[in-house]
């Protein structure tokens, strides 16, 4: 059955947990999809997983849209929500909207992702009227690097959390229909999730959210730059992949590979005549 904002919200209500993960290309999309998964975002770590940029900054619509419209194609039951780029919707009202409405016609998106609370309410607002569901993102927004001086644990202090609350409801009352919750304090994590109707999908945010979400290439151990410390390695397929390749390696070289059972045949006589 078809995921939806719908059903995202009748999991909060029945305490049932909501999964997600990442996914930038058809096949794994696909493959995620058949796992049963709630949700698939096509997130902006494609910058620094698929393109190999330092940080998410320098991903473009473009970007974006390619490989949300790749997801769309492999994912049939997922829901599927496409990142908003920087500079995408912090601009004006009148761009975020529009580029809202590109990940959802171009790219083929059910729903976006933005970062940010109050900075970006009337933005959240105004594409939820658009008739665009949004899922807001809190803690730490990747986006703002910059600004938080580095990748740093949000909510810590008495203010910063209570701001984290706060913000955590305006994206409520603007229409948000979900909310990342990213490097966040677990209990200060459980407590916005009781506080708000809406689900909390945490990363790095503990138990008590609704829902998590990782990178795919995080916990399946295939991307090695850095390891968080949220991310629980599930499987080492990165290892798996690089023996294959060396082995791929080997036959070749030796000559054991392609072998008969990996040939096509022609007809003999037909050969002779090729002399």
């Amino acid at each position: 059955m078809k995921n939806t904002v719908m059903t995202f919200k009748e999991a909060k209500t029945k305490g049932e947990k909501l999964t997600m993960l990442t996914a930038y290309d058809y096949s794994m999309a696909k493959l995620i999809d058949e796992s049963e998964i709630n949700g698939i975002l096509v997130g902006d770590s494609l910058g620094m997983v698929c393109l190999g940029y330092e940080d998410t900054l320098s991903v473009t619509m473009e970007d974006m849209i390619h490989h949300t419209k790749a997801v769309a194609r492999g994912a049939k039951n997922a829901l599927i929500v496409g990142d908003m780029p920087f500079m995408s919707y912090q601009t004006s009202i009148y761009d975020a909207v529009c580029n809202a409405g590109r990940l959802i016609k171009e790219g083929n998106a059910n729903a976006v992702k933005l970062e940010g609370g109050a900075a970006v309410v009337e933005q959240v607002r105004a594409i939820v009227k658009a008739s665009i569901p949004v899922m807001g993102h809190l803690g730490l927004t990747p986006q703002s690097v910059n600004a938080f001086g580095g990748f740093k644990v949000q909510g810590k202090s008495e203010d910063a959390a209570r701001k984290l609350i706060e913000e955590a409801q305006i994206l409520e009352e603007a229409g948000a229909f979900a909310i990342v919750l990213e490097c966040v304090p677990a209990k200060l994590a459980e407590l916005i999730t009781r506080k708000v109707s809406i689900p909390t999908i945490g990363i790095g945010a503990g138990k008590g959210c609704d829902g998590q979400i990782l990178v795919y290439q995080d916990m399946l151990g295939m991307f090695s730059d850095f390891k968080p410390k949220f991310v629980k390695q599930f499987s080492d397929v990165g290892h798996h992949m690089r023996e294959g390749f060396k082995q791929y390696i080997e036959e070749v070289k030796a000559g054991s590979f392609p072998s008969k059972e990996h040939e096509f045949k022609i007809n003999e006589e037909v050969l002779e005549k090729l002399y």
